[in-house]
């Protein structure tokens, strides 16, 4: 009976040996922005980005020698223009993305084709949908991504100094007496703005401005008689490659010397990264309106 015992008990020894040893890969239940139940592993070591702003993310946590792909304007930090290009974040390379034999995909819902996301599951390539539409969400991305890759320490770290300098725009902005009338334009021809449920807004709001074209278009047009007659106090242009065209953009407008921006010199160039991207870098873009349309508040 004793030595039955013995023999039992080392086979129950050798079973779990075994178990460990030849566990699956995929031993992580997750669920993504969407719902979505996704399997993957506890420690994903071959990340692919499907979007610039996972790509952000992911350097921000300190977690890039994860990641084995991006897609094409995936351009900060600079380091991550060697990654790997698997197309644009809204036309995918499927063919590019399975050759780098990923064991984790982060995609964002506005942008990556639905049919590329089933695709690469039917292909067992684990997706992770990120849906961040404000700030307070884009901390929870945050979060999320730190806990899928094991960095939940750096996430908490980053979202911790987020949280206190937004909180710092807004005791700052508390003491205002008058909110300027904002107009940021986003695009040229046709002349572009943004409406509420936009990032922009939310921040040109945090800062202590009026935006002059809240509603429900998120990007509405407008003719420069209909910018005129809005009179903005602050006028502000997104530069990105284009620079230039931006800058004749910004020497344009200031023909109109009775446009309250142009009459008080308040018409400004701004990184369009800063405001469009669902980054950690929405706080930089929040510290910029601020300073830029309470000067006298918000220094340096």
């Amino acid at each position: 009976m004793i030595k039955l015992c013995g023999t039992i008990l080392k086979l129950i020894v050798f079973l779990m040996v075994v178990a460990v040893t030849f566990s699956p890969v995929w031993a992580k239940q997750v669920t993504d922005q969407l719902g979505r139940q996704v399997i993957l592993s506890d420690d994903p070591q071959r990340v692919v980005s499907l979007a610039p702003s996972i790509t952000e993310i992911i350097f921000a946590l300190g977690q890039e020698h994860r990641l084995k792909g991006a897609t094409r304007f995936s351009d900060f930090p600079p380091e991550a223009n060697s990654l790997p290009k698997v197309g644009s974040y809204v036309q995918l390379d499927l063919e590019r993305i399975v050759a780098l034999k990923p064991d984790l995909c982060i995609a964002i819902k506005d942008g990556n084709p639905r049919q590329t996301v089933v695709r690469l599951e039917s292909l067992e390539v684990p997706v992770y949908v990120v849906d961040p539409r404000n700030l307070e969400a884009v901390t929870k991305t945050i979060i999320e991504i730190g806990d899928l890759l094991n960095a939940a320490e750096n996430a908490e770290n980053l979202v911790n100094n987020i949280r206190l300098r937004i909180n710092r725009v807004k005791s700052a902005v508390e003491k205002i007496s008058h909110r300027p009338c904002v107009f940021f334009q986003i695009g040229i021809s046709p002349i572009v703005s943004v409406g509420t449920n936009t990032f922009i807004h939310e921040l040109i709001v945090l800062a202590g401005g009026d935006n002059l074209t809240k509603g429900p278009i998120p990007y509405p047009r407008f003719s420069r008689e209909q910018v005129l007659s809005l009179a903005p106090e602050v006028f502000i242009i997104t530069s990105m490659a284009r620079g230039e065209v931006f800058e004749r953009v910004k020497i344009e407008w200031s023909r109109w010397s009775e446009m309250p921006a142009i009459k008080n010199r308040r018409i400004f160039l701004v990184d369009s990264n800063l405001f469009d991207r669902p980054t950690p870098r929405l706080v930089d873009g929040l510290e910029v309106l601020g300073r830029l349309i309470h000067p006298e508040l918000l220094e340096e």
